[in-house]
């Protein structure tokens, strides 16, 4: 498996998707930086707040949102199906399907969370409300990974890419199970309820071979609307549906597949720009290096830039070495730190997870985390190509 053209047809259509949707994605955010810093920031401001209403039978149900929570709720729940998506296909027939296949990227990424996360905590140990950002820079951004990665063509090794994604596909699976369980607000008993209601629903649908899809995502918008009543945050609905979807379908087909490549363009080229032109937009005006150094801003930095490469190329390396895991093929050590410190590029999961650990406090927490975020990316990204450069 040493070129792209080998990789199957579906993991090819992703990378494709996933390298011109990081090119989209980085625009949108250096657009939000530039309206955010220019005489049009109050547009920009007023753009994120446009008021958006939800009116179901005579007042019976109202959901009134400004955009930027709309686009963080439902726009970032159809994202996280597709996560899901993805992560029931690399565990069914992909790459993740054979033990000896996963072992390898789900302790490196495990390493990938876990030492951004301490180092992040040292820097704030003395500060109880920022030490609840721990998990921000345990994420990894896989459309910008994987972007730059396509990018270098033939200086990565297929194995590499393939490495890479089930990293951040099991980094993703990490950061749901953290926002599931630390970044939940008061819990409505009755509406957890209901959504364990539509869990079963789901599940009977499953169970008796019902193949339609629209049935599926029907019960799954009404589970969206019971878990963002319940007080848990209402994306983690799109992971539980997409798990229910159908891999089998009549004449060969998956639904589920094919679901996943029907959304690969929406979210590539609208929902992740759109949710980074909505929240990578952060004011320069008057930040002084006291702001940069910040215990919550450098947390996130060092922690995606050292931490993801220590966690997730030192569990690589000690896995290998112990002989449990083999090296990707045709990479070397270079190559394979290299490609580790991409995944410090946590650009979308780490502004989204940094929204939920500070929502509703001082707006200095969102300058410090998009600072944070922000720098710790695009440093991580240029190491990485870097290293990746100079492998001929």
């Amino acid at each position: 498996m040493q070129t792209l053209p080998r990789l199957t047809s579906g993991l090819h259509r992703f990378f494709a998707s996933e390298s011109s949707g990081g090119i989209v994605l980085a625009v949108a955010a250096v657009a939000a930086l530039i309206f955010s810093n220019s005489a049009w920031a109050p547009l920009y401001t007023a753009f994120t707040q446009v008021p958006g209403e939800i009116r179901i039978g005579d007042g019976a149900l109202v959901l009134a949102k400004p955009l930027i929570v709309w686009v963080n709720d439902l726009w970032m729940a159809v994202f996280f199906f597709l996560v899901g998506l993805e992560i029931k296909r690399e565990f069914v027939s992909g790459e993740l399907a054979q033990r000896s296949q996963a072992v390898l990227p789900a302790v490196a990424a495990l390493g990938g969370m876990v030492v951004p996360a301490l180092i992040y905590a040292a820097f704030n140990r003395q500060d109880p409300t920022a030490l609840n950002g721990w998990a921000i820079p345990a994420a990894t951004d896989i459309a910008f990974a994987i972007g730059i990665v396509m990018l270098l063509g033939p200086r990565v090794p297929a194995s590499l890419k393939i490495f890479l994604t089930a990293v951040a596909i099991m980094d993703d699976l990490g950061a749901i199970v953290v926002i599931a369980l630390f970044y939940t607000s008061q819990l409505s008993l009755t509406m957890l309820a209901a959504a364990a209601v539509c869990l079963l629903v789901l599940g009977l649908l499953h169970r008796s071979g019902v193949k339609r899809v629209d049935l599926y995502i029907a019960v799954g918008l009404v589970l969206w609307l019971c878990v963002l009543k319940s007080g848990v945050h209402a994306t983690l609905a799109g992971v539980a549906t997409a798990l229910f979807i159908p891999a089998q379908g009549e004449e060969g087909q998956s639904p589920a597949e094919q679901l996943e490549h029907g959304l690969h363009p929406w979210v590539a080229f609208l929902i992740l720009p759109m949710f980074a032109f909505a929240n990578a937009g952060v004011s320069l005006r008057g930040l002084s290096v006291a702001d940069l150094l910040h215990p919550v801003s450098l947390g996130i930095a060092v922690g995606l830039l050292l931490g993801k490469a220590v966690g997730v190329f030192g569990t690589a390396w000690l896995m290998i070495r112990l002989g449990w895991a083999s090296r990707p093929g045709g990479s070397d050590w270079a190559q394979l730190f290299g490609v580790c410190v991409l995944c410090g590029i946590g650009f979308t999961m780490s502004l989204f997870i940094g929204g939920l650990a500070f929502e509703g406090l001082s707006a200095d927490y969102e300058t410090r985390v998009k600072l944070g975020v922000i720098g710790g990316s695009v440093l991580s990204g240029v190491l990485g190509t870097l290293i990746l450069l100079r492998r001929r």
